[in-house]
């Protein structure tokens, strides 16, 4: 079972790729265009050009786990976009937002880090 943690590196592709590529093929398309190891441990996101559907790769230690999730209605709206970049870095709050097709750029959450104010 995939557990996505606070900690957990995560790494959405920009551009949409063939989905009639299995494991294999976005283990590729993870390693030549994103320049990423998807034995790493961290999820790769993809989606498909109708932009009806996401797939999430991620490798456990024994093996990987593909995750699909397809839009009954309407499209994915939003996705990430990063000039001149192949991959674009989520935190884990921001994955849910955008598995449940939201625009996690307009939800307004807690700083990852806070100082911790010292007594005097």
């Amino acid at each position: 079972m995939i557990q996505v943690t606070p900690q957990m590196r995560i790494l959405v592709a920009i551009d949409a790729v063939d989905f009639r590529c299995g494991i294999d093929g976005l283990a590729r398309i993870a390693k030549d265009k994103l320049a990423t190891d998807p034995f790493s441990g961290c999820l790769l996101v993809f989606r498909n050009r109708s932009q009806t559907s996401i797939k999430v790769l991620a490798y456990d230690g024994q093996g990987f786990w593909l995750c699909t999730k397809r839009l009954s209605e309407n499209r994915f709206r939003y996705w990430p976009k990063d000039a001149g970049q192949k991959c674009r870095t989520l935190f884990a709050h921001e994955l849910s937002v955008l598995l449940s097709a939201g625009d996690f750029e307009k939800v307004q959450a807690a700083p990852q880090w806070r100082p911790i104010a010292t007594a005097t």
